[in-house]
């Protein structure tokens, strides 16, 4: 069942008198299981609606609604449902011992999927969970393959149940879903001969498999070698051809990429990131597929909006991945702006040194690595090191590091020159 938070005002909802607090048992005879579960049952005109009060009182509710009228309810958050696999690669046993809660939470939930666009294994769905996709339409869908060999996969996953995806991935597909999928590069593991086979199966399930993303392994310091390692440059060389052959197959007969690589694995080739229309229309930029040129081009396009700080001192702080990109922009953003420009590289001291994201960084780290900070300094933070409460991964609160910082001025933003406008 679904417990009511909030009711909009002047909806169907607000003149039934709903109350928050209340929970829609069943509509239309069908138990109502979670929200996604109340948003589609609450599709038709004629509704039977089952409540519960809070004073456990129930109620029922006969409706026959327009459905350009907005019902109004606000569902509470639904329990997440959780991983039930031990992947060989998996981020949770990365986390320092004293990382914040909500980082140990092991989310494999559809639902997720389909509204945020997480990734999900489809290892704790049945039949029943698979049908519950189709009939809903829940699409697109965003799942982790990391291989369609069965016993790669279970190897991989060490579950039982990760050697049927294929057939799930064709059941869903074959009843009108689009799914974007994704391989976590493994060296020794999934690479090679296995990477090319799970190219080739994607494929083949034809068109409703929208894309697949190729992503190096990211470790920290508490798994690294724990059993997988990173991938070298060579071999994240050798991955990049086989992402490309597979590129020019897809662009040939479909006329899209289809086929990408994550912005990692060519910062670990040292080659360069491909222009804009490698991405096609950016579907998988959460996932690290375009991020970085999509940086690049917001700072060419934006450069010649950014105001003067003559006599002042800009400061960029981001992680060691991101450095030599921002040492390469800093003379024509101290040209632009008559300010000396420098990149601060920080290395994360709170995951081990193999996490160079600006999107990982901990506060601590970055206040270790700004030393001698002077008046006039301005210096920038990566918006995405921060989450919706302003707090660092390390749970270091931004307004503590202003205070640290003072008489610097502090700004955080995600797009460079956008940052630095908003001064």
């Amino acid at each position: 069942m679904v417990r009511i938070t909030g009711i909009r005002e002047g909806t169907i909802a607000d003149e039934l008198g709903l109350e928050i607090g209340t929970r829609i048992v069943r509509i239309n005879g069908q138990h109502v299981r979670d929200a996604i579960d109340l948003q589609f049952l609450l599709a038709d005109e004629q509704l039977e609606i089952e409540t519960v009060t809070g004073s456990g009182e129930t109620v029922v509710y006969d409706v026959d609604r327009d459905l350009e009228d907005s019902f109004g309810i606000v569902p509470g958050p639904d329990p997440v449902r959780e991983c039930a696999n031990d992947c060989v690669f998996c981020f949770i046993n990365g986390n320092p011992p004293r990382a914040r809660e909500s980082l140990f939470l092991r989310d494999d939930d559809f639902r997720l999927s389909f509204t945020y666009g997480n990734y999900v294994t489809l290892t704790n769905l049945g039949p029943r969970g698979l049908q519950r996709l189709i009939d809903q339409r829940l699409s697109p869908l965003y799942v982790s393959v990391h291989a369609t060999e069965p016993q790669v996969r279970i190897r991989l996953l060490k579950s039982d149940r990760a050697g049927g995806i294929l057939d799930q991935l064709h059941r869903l597909v074959s009843a009108g879903l689009e799914l974007h999928t994704q391989v976590v590069l493994c060296p020794g593991w999934n690479d090679g001969v296995h990477l090319d086979r799970t190219i080739e199966d994607l494929w083949s399930v034809g068109p409703g498999i929208r894309s697949l993303s190729v992503v190096p392994v990211g470790l920290t310091r508490y798994n690294l070698g724990r059993p997988v390692r990173l991938l070298t440059p060579r071999e994240a060389g050798a991955a990049l051809l086989r992402v490309e052959e597979a590129r020019r197959r897809a662009r040939s007969q479909r006329g899209v990429g289809w086929c990408y690589a994550a912005d990692e694995l060519y910062i670990l080739a040292d080659q360069a990131i491909p222009p804009a229309e490698y991405y096609d229309d950016w579907p998988l930029v959460e996932n690290g597929v375009g991020a970085l040129r999509r940086f690049l081009d917001d700072f060419d396009r934006g450069l010649g909006a950014v105001p003067r700080l003559r006599g002042r001192r800009l400061r960029i702080v981001t992680g060691t991945t991101m450095a030599p990109f921002i040492r390469e922009l800093a003379p024509r953003l101290s040209r632009q702006t008559s300010a000396v420009v420098e990149a601060v590289p920080v290395v994360n001291d709170f995951f081990g040194s193999t996490v160079t994201v600006a999107g990982l960084l901990p506060g601590e780290s970055i206040l270790r690595s700004l030393v001698g900070v002077e008046v006039g300094d301005i210096v920038l933070l990566p918006a995405t090191a921060l989450n919706t409460d302003d707090f660092f991964i390390d749970d270091l609160p931004l307004a503590a590091l202003r205070d640290q910082l003072a008489p610097a001025t502090v700004a955080a933003g995600s797009e460079l020159t956008e940052a630095i406008r908003s001064l």
